[in-house]
């Protein structure tokens, strides 16, 4: 199994397919598993990586912080031989992707930023992290909130299979996820931003709501906000059809 070295975590991740690189980075309710819908797809015409957050999934580290999630990209493109790739990054893997492409440009051709402002914090933004740190105190990182409310009734399987695959996680340490607001995204650092950037937000996100995400995308320089109807927190896991269209005309758009 492929592992990524950093100076104080092991990072998990796989290749599958062939073709122009696709990254997946998953939230905090998921690891690897949780691209189940997208990795077949997209592994037809691209090559597509998938992997474990620091101390989600199979990957381990020594201390967890936000700020590494970037370092940990870059970590895991050079262990996998790739130079430059799209990232499509759902919730707390936005941290990861926007992070990573104001960093270093040269290496994301094209990001997805799905349910998430990528570490973007205007006000409705920090007032929505606030409500997801109660959640997460309260209930850990569960299905219900991450998915439209009438989800669970519509497709059930489902909505347990979601549950089932974040316990699949070790648990991270108390606080942990607090460190993705000391991980902001700075206006100054984004206005440079130059990487083609689609934001997708779910009609129902009951975590960040359209009106936060809506906020976040206009300080994003060029950046295009889609909604997606009738989808809540994870229009990957609840609508992958759609979802994998809308993320391929995309990359398309961008290529062509």
């Amino acid at each position: 199994m492929p592992h990524a070295k950093r100076p104080d975590a092991e990072l998990y991740f796989e290749v599958n397919g062939d073709g122009p690189p696709l990254v997946f980075a998953h939230g905090a309710g998921g690891n690897t598993l949780i691209w189940f819908q997208q990795v077949p797809h997209f592994a037809r015409t691209r090559r597509v990586v998938t992997f474990d957050h620091r101390g989600f999934g199979r990957s381990k580290c020594a201390a967890f912080h936000a700020r590494e999630f970037a370092g940990d990209l870059r970590a895991i493109l050079d262990a996998a031989g790739i130079e430059r790739a799209a990232l499509v990054c759902q919730s707390m893997g936005g941290w990861t992707g926007l992070r990573a492409a104001l960093e270093c440009p040269n290496r994301v051709s094209a990001l997805v930023l799905s349910g998430t402002p990528g570490g973007v914090l205007p006000p409705k933004v920090l007032s929505a992290f606030a409500r997801i740190g109660r959640l997460a105190a309260a209930d850990g990182i569960r299905g219900g909130p991450a998915l439209a409310p009438d989800f669970p009734a519509r497709q059930p399987a489902l909505a347990h299979l979601y549950d089932q695959i974040s316990t699949l996680n070790p648990g991270l340490p108390a606080g942990a996820l607090a460190t993705l607001g000391e991980a902001r995204v700075t206006p100054e650092e984004l206005a440079g931003h130059s990487v083609p950037t689609l934001m997708i937000s779910g009609e129902h996100d009951q975590l960040f709501p359209p009106d936060a995400l809506k906020e976040a995308a206009a300080l994003i320089p060029g950046c295009r906000l889609v909604s997606f109807p009738g989808a809540g927190h994870s229009p990957y896991f609840e609508d992958a059809p759609r979802f994998n269209r809308l993320v391929e005309e995309f990359l398309e758009e961008v290529r062509a």
